[in-house]
């Protein structure tokens, strides 16, 4: 692996180097920017507001949580800046020069995660209804400054005035990481949750158990990982997280207003579990730890009271663990799980989910069963079961393997990924719209999108780098903005314009060709 966790403070350093080799001038246009994704509305004024050495951040009132966000900018501010900016409180208007952070009504049109950006010469004020609207507008004023050149004069920032207002177009924004078939470190997770706070993305999914490997220490079954996670595809170490680590990863993200979903696969995917209990197999005896990378095989003995109270036992812990709304339950590629036995289990399995007092979230095969209200289906591959899904009132969660997989390479000579999907390069990753790509299905049946990586192929943090890249700040902005304000033509630039930031931060992304990267 090529490096460590890069902390939180220094995590903007390397990118908000980048206007220091570029050509220096006065910034004027706020509409030119390549903020993604696209906000709502960008209005320019043609002015420009000076960041200064004594420009503050200031809070109004005492808020913990706002004092801590305000604290956030600052520490991404300050490594490029050179300055040391300080946090302060206040009760009134800040005088001219500082960056002003307040929240308003909560009631208003910007919703949780909405925020309004006005850059003036005297000053630039963030509010929004929720703290989370603040985070998302702190990672405009990132890419802004970014963006905007400094001045000729040390120690003086200029940044184009003028207002954005902004807010997702869905609520779930969100990217999958299996850290089954290969294992990532909680470093390496981390630095994962930066690259999604940093486009306004708001969920990790988080794949903990597939036929590879078992992820989660599970204190009331602890074979599960010492030898269900001892080991990963192409025979690896593999590793787990203690609890106390799932935990410290939780914290991380609700820190950057990301939710932890986690992934407990099942009926089918679960060699890694029937290795370490042979009760969980019908004929009572542990498989083999497996390595490989084909699907389909594995399956819980459905008809055994004993597995129940082994789920029952995972979600509880899970739950305990988890503050989000969802607990994914898989259900995808259960081929050796009779249809006659699969729906019976994944109603039992429902419930069990429910008593924990948590929603089920699971792959569009679920839908085959009697989905509970509340109930999620990620939609992969069938279309007729996210049909399904929306007819019992469920919602569906749109990962379309043909456009949102992140593991299926970019064209034939790309060297890591498969392409049983099909190849997705960056402008097919970004020309869809998942409130008309399934018939039947229209936006107030569906909670977002998410971008998927399954890592049979990927191994390190390099490789994720690599997949990733520039994919997704395509999906962030498909989750974010409305398809009318989308377009590929325009979207391409703004992209190119990310380059610089994957430069400086070393992220090892694909150049695709189709992006215009040199204009």
């Amino acid at each position: 692996m090529k490096k460590t966790m890069v902390i939180p403070a220094i995590f903007i350093t390397a990118m908000m180097i980048i206007p220091m080799s570029c050509k220096t001038e006065t910034p004027s246009d706020l509409s030119k920017g390549s903020v993604i994704p696209k906000p709502v509305s960008i209005t320019a004024t043609g002015d420009y507001f000076t960041l200064k050495e004594k420009s503050s951040i200031f809070i109004r009132g005492e808020a913990d949580e706002m004092i801590q966000i305000g604290q956030y900018l600052a520490d991404k501010l300050n490594p490029f800046t050179g300055f040391a900016t300080k946090v302060k409180t206040t009760s009134s208007e800040p005088r001219s020069g500082n960056i002003y952070l307040s929240l308003s009504d909560p009631d208003n049109k910007l919703g949780d995660e909405g925020y309004e950006l006005t850059i003036t010469k005297k000053l630039v004020t963030l509010t929004a209804g929720k703290p989370a609207g603040i985070f998302r507008g702190i990672q405009t004023i990132r890419q802004i400054i970014a963006k905007d050149s400094a001045s000729k004069k040390p120690g003086v920032f200029k940044i184009a005035a003028g207002t954005i207002t902004d807010y997702p177009d869905y609520s779930y924004r969100g990217m999958m990481l299996d850290v089954s078939r290969h294992f990532f470190g909680v470093e390496d997770v981390k630095q994962v949750i930066e690259y999604l706070a940093f486009y306004k993305m708001n969920v990790l999914h988080l794949g903990l158990s597939n036929d590879q490997g078992w992820r989660i220490e599970i204190k009331s079954w602890p074979n599960l990982a010492l030898h269900g996670g001892s080991t990963q595809v192409g025979g690896g170490k593999g590793g787990y997280y203690t609890q106390e680590q799932y935990s410290d990863i939780v914290k991380y993200a609700k820190e950057r207003y990301i939710t932890i979903v986690p992934e407990i696969d099942m009926p089918g995917h679960t060699n890694a579990a029937l290795a370490s209990y042979a009760e969980l197999n019908c004929n009572g005896k542990a498989t083999e730890l497996y390595t490989g990378t084909e699907v389909g095989f594995s399956t819980f003995c459905t008809n055994k009271e004993i597995t129940y109270k082994f789920i029952d036992d995972v979600f509880r812990e899970l739950s305990a663990l988890t503050p989000g709304p969802y607990i994914h339950i898989g259900g995808d590629e259960s081929h050796s799980t009779k249809i006659e036995d699969y729906i019976p289990f994944v109603n039992r399995v429902q419930e069990i989910v429910t008593s924990h007092g948590k929603q089920v979230l699971g792959w569009d095969e679920i839908a085959l069963a009697s989905l509970k209200p509340n109930s999620v289906a990620q939609w992969w591959a069938n279309v007729s079961n996210a049909q399904k899904a929306v007819s019992q009132g469920a919602k569906v969660l749109m990962s379309p393997a043909v456009k949102a997989y992140l593991d299926m390479q970019y064209d034939s000579t790309t060297p890591l990924g498969l392409h049983w999907a099909a190849y997705i390069e960056v402008d097919e990753a970004y020309k869809w719209d998942h409130a008309t790509i399934v018939p039947g299905l229209g936006k107030e049946n569906i909670i977002g999108i998410e971008g998927a990586l399954w890592t049979e192929t990927i191994t390190n943090l390099d490789e994720i780098e690599y997949m990733v890249f520039p994919r997704l700040p395509g999906y962030a902005e498909i989750g974010w903005t409305p398809s009318s304000m989308r377009n590929w033509d325009e979207y391409k630039y703004r992209l190119a314009k990310q380059a610089e930031y994957f430069k400086a931060m070393d992220i090892n992304y694909y150049p695709s060709k189709r992006v215009p990267w040199d204009e």
